[in-house]
């Protein structure tokens, strides 16, 4: 591992998941019955858009100031978990029809403000397949990105609160993801036609709603600290940590980032399955147990930065040089 001052960290070996899983496989080959689907997800998903909707529409009356207040302690949890079951969606996990786990991501993006599930379907599967490669794994922050925020609480909270803007400027350095297709038209279609009922029958408060409730649920919040969480070095060099907390139990078992690299064919409902039936090969791993505390610890530590990933180079056509990212 080759670490230079205000960058990021770089490795020559593999991503420790596809080696992991070899492994736990041929200890624990019973691992393979936990993949599977979870159709009862579509449950979670029809609750949830319900949910959010009827909370919007009670607020279109009300001032701004309570639709945000309500937005930080109810809508980002609903959204949050939404955006589990977006992720869901994106590994064909729901259903098995690929175009049924489309449809249905597109579901869950309708109190979301904007849409989203599409796009994150096309750069997640490269996250898996390429983690850590800064031309394939949109989950890596761009350098100018990292260096903008710098360290500081300052530039590390206006980043959280504007998470969204962030992800959204990435695309243009990736490789090999198309980003536009029919599909993330019908995605815009229902995401921002699903705005203008609201707003027309209701009210801009009622979006306004939507839209702090998908932007706490990612950002200046303490679920935000979910992203930080799963690859952020703050225990290097280990590069993926699991979170076993309350909070899963709301956010369905996503906490369990280590098990679902190693496993991403296993719904939520399985996650911790997998800990339980091979814990010899993650109870030596960090893990953490509050996203509250890593929340102020991103925050405030100045040693925790945008630059705290790893970057290995595991695709043959991009040389893994300095200039290279």
């Amino acid at each position: 591992m080759v670490t230079r001052e205000k960058d990021f960290q770089y490795s020559q070996s593999p991503e420790p998941h596809k080696e992991r899983t070899r492994q736990i496989l041929k200890t624990h080959p019973e691992v393979r019955n936990l993949i599977s689907r979870n159709p009862r997800s579509i449950i979670y998903i029809l609750s949830l858009v319900v949910l959010q909707i009827a909370v919007a529409i009670f607020l279109s009356n009300q001032p701004w100031w309570l639709a945000l207040v309500i937005a930080w302690f109810v809508g980002a949890f609903a959204n949050h978990t939404l955006f589990v079951l977006i992720h869901e969606c994106a590994h064909n996990l729901i259903f098995k029809s690929r175009k049924a786990n489309m449809l249905a991501g597109i579901l869950c993006d309708l109190p979301m403000g904007i849409p989203t599930s599409i796009s994150f379907r096309s750069y997640h599967l490269k996250h898996h397949s390429f983690q850590g490669n800064y031309y394939f794994d949109a989950d890596l922050s761009s350098r100018w990105e990292a260096r903008l925020i710098g360290n500081t609480f300052i530039g590390k909270a206006f980043w959280l609160l504007l998470f969204p803007v962030f992800q959204a400027l990435r695309p243009p350095r990736l490789k090999e993801i198309n980003f536009m297709s029919r599909w993330t038209i019908l995605n815009w279609i229902v995401a921002f036609g699903c705005d203008f009922i609201l707003v027309y029958y209701f009210g801009w408060i009622s979006l306004l709603y939507l839209i702090a409730s998908l932007t706490f649920s990612i950002g200046l919040h303490p679920l935000g600290a979910r992203w930080i969480q799963e690859h952020y070095l703050t225990y290097p060099p280990q590069e993926t940590y699991s979170y076993y907390g309350p909070l899963n139990i709301l956010a369905l078992n996503v906490g369990y980032h280590n098990e679902h690299h190693d496993f991403p064919s296993v719904p939520w409902n399985n996650l911790p399955k997998i800990k339980k039936t091979a814990p010899e090969f993650y109870d030596n791993l960090v893990f953490h147990k509050s996203w509250t505390k890593l929340f102020f610890k991103f925050l405030f530590d100045p040693k925790i930065s945008l630059f705290s990933r790893m970057v290995r180079s595991n695709k043959g056509d991009v040389p893994f040089t300095n200039e290279a990212v």
